[in-house]
């Protein structure tokens, strides 16, 4: 028989906490938020490296601005494009939870800073690595795994923009900054265990079989960590909608 006390257990408590995300719909959640993840590093990557495609393939205005500073500005443009398409994305599923215009903004502005700096910090290693006149290959592991948690670390400024937005609805949901970092660290070793394998792939077709595996689980991953903790936030709340 139906027992109306066990499903309005979690509203029977004074003190109960509401989900950000149901019970109900959590398995949906998790399974569209992954889909829309990898729909938008799809349509971004796309969309972002023909942006570059065509500046690269554009003279630059030599008389007006220098060669590599027009290729950065549209390593700077494409990677804009690519953040907020990314972005808008996981707004358009999450906009039923949280504000959908906030969250475009942070995940956009964050994952910018986070490339920004990672790639500073990966250059300057790389310089390091470069100005020696010969480098060991303990000093390449070194090197590698340097570049590895620059890459790790960087995913901080994702999760602290988004936690900004996230802090309105929710409650103690200071762990989200080090969501993406968590991303990070899940993307690094899976590509780095794919790259273990790769002598199991025809020569023929490594390359672009590697390339769309990697593209792949880095996708994934990127959907299914914060869908995960998406899932585990609680609202400030008592009962929805007060």
């Amino acid at each position: 028989m139906h027992n109306p006390s066990a499903s309005t257990s979690d509203f029977d408590s004074p003190n109960a906490r509401i989900l950000l995300i149901p019970k109900q719909e959590r398995w949906k959640f998790f399974i569209l938020f992954t889909f829309m993840t990898i729909l938008g590093w799809i349509v971004g990557g796309i969309a972002s490296i023909a942006l570059e495609k065509v500046f690269t393939d554009t003279p630059p205005p030599s008389i007006i601005i220098q060669q590599q500073t027009w290729y950065s500005i549209a390593k700077y443009l494409s990677s804009s494009v690519f953040a907020i398409i990314f972005a808008i994305d996981q707004a358009l599923l999450l906009r039923k939870y949280v504000s959908g215009w906030l969250w475009m903004l942070a995940t956009s502005f964050g994952w910018l800073v986070s490339n920004t700096v990672s790639a500073a910090w990966i250059d300057y290693i790389s310089q390091v690595a470069s100005s020696g006149n010969q480098i060991s290959t303990s000093d390449t592991v070194i090197f590698g795994l340097l570049s590895t948690f620059c890459f790790i670390l960087s995913g901080i400024w994702v999760g602290f923009f988004q936690w900004l937005v996230l802090r309105r609805y929710v409650m103690s949901g200071w762990w989200w900054n080090y969501v993406p970092s968590l991303s990070f660290l899940f993307i690094s070793i899976s590509l780095w265990l794919l790259s273990q394998t790769q002598e199991f792939i025809p020569e023929t077709n490594r390359t672009e079989v590697l390339y769309l595996f990697q593209q792949g689980l880095t996708a994934s991953i990127l959907g299914i960590v914060p869908a995960i903790g998406l899932c585990s936030l609680r609202t400030k709340s008592r009962v929805r909608g007060t």
